[in-house]
């Protein structure tokens, strides 16, 4: 008993707002477009943009991995569903980017706030060279206020230099800018012991070894239909950052004001010591 509640203090300890400085929030295409399908949820994005406009109101320095370009560029194309094949998606990120870019500098623009592009490879991110330059750009936008807005470059990357889901991009940069927490949102309301869907199903609050974690019963995509990621990919996300001192936490966006705010919502990887 006592260990518990040791546990759930040190995870109070972990999310207290008031000690970050640096935020990462990674936003998939299935909580983008909701319950529009195919096409950009306005009110996903507004809603994920008051929650950044509170956290630089607060002095906190902000960084958002965004998903979405190929779903956005679905419907101008006159496709109904994600396609199959790489040049249809890169031809679909092509038309959506600026269409997603468009969207968040609207919504950013209620706040006054400076917004930026930033697209990735895994190329990017894996050779010094490249690596050392990301680092500066983003440290220097941070410096001048700037919401960074990430999203792997899906128009140029080819299978080999493809991350495949943003996930894994987000974890990346976060421990290449030393943040202090990332925020993965899903649209589910965090962590459970098997898929959500099954009878029984518990949700977990509290990560503190992520090697006890049964994968094979996590389900896949989100059910959008539109995202490439999954349960699986967040956890891969969780091991990179925590095993770097970093916090996770996984929530859904109704929920992400109450979870940064230290409520029991979703669920929080600790930061390995």
């Amino acid at each position: 008993m006592l260990l518990t509640q040791r546990i759930l203090e040190l995870m109070k300890m972990s999310i207290n707002i008031k000690d970050i400085r640096r935020v990462v929030i990674k936003v998939g295409s299935s909580t983008l477009t909701g319950k529009a399908g195919a096409n950009l949820d306005p009110k996903a994005i507004d809603d994920l943009v008051d929650v950044v406009a509170k956290l630089k109101s607060s002095n906190k320095e902000v960084i958002v991995v965004s998903s979405g370009a190929i779903a956005a560029g679905l419907a101008p194309l006159g496709l109904t569903a994600r396609p199959s094949d790489l040049t249809s998606q890169q031809a679909a990120a092509s038309v959506g980017q600026g269409l997603l870019m468009a969207r968040y500098t609207q919504s950013f623009n209620r706040f006054k706030i400076t917004t930026s592009q930033i697209l990735i490879t895994l190329e990017d991110i894996t050779k010094e060279t490249h690596v050392a330059n990301i680092k500066g750009v983003l440290n220097s936008l941070l410096k001048q206020g700037v919401v960074p807005i990430i999203n792997e470059n899906d128009t140029v990357g080819t299978e080999e230099i493809k991350y495949g889901d943003n996930d894994g991009l987000a974890a990346r940069v976060t421990k290449l800018i030393n943040a202090d927490l990332l925020v993965l949102i899903t649209d589910i309301d965090g962590l459970y012991d098997a898929n959500p869907s099954t009878p029984g199903a518990k949700q977990i609050n509290l990560v503190s070894d992520i090697s006890k974690i049964d994968t094979s019963s996590l389900g896949g995509a989100g059910s959008a239909g539109v995202g490439s990621g999954g349960m699986i990919t967040k956890i891969e996300a969780a091991k990179v950052v925590t095993s770097a001192g970093i916090g996770m936490l996984l929530t859904r966006i109704s929920d992400l004001t109450s979870a940064l705010d230290g409520k029991q919502v979703g669920t929080y990887f600790l930061p390995n010591s």
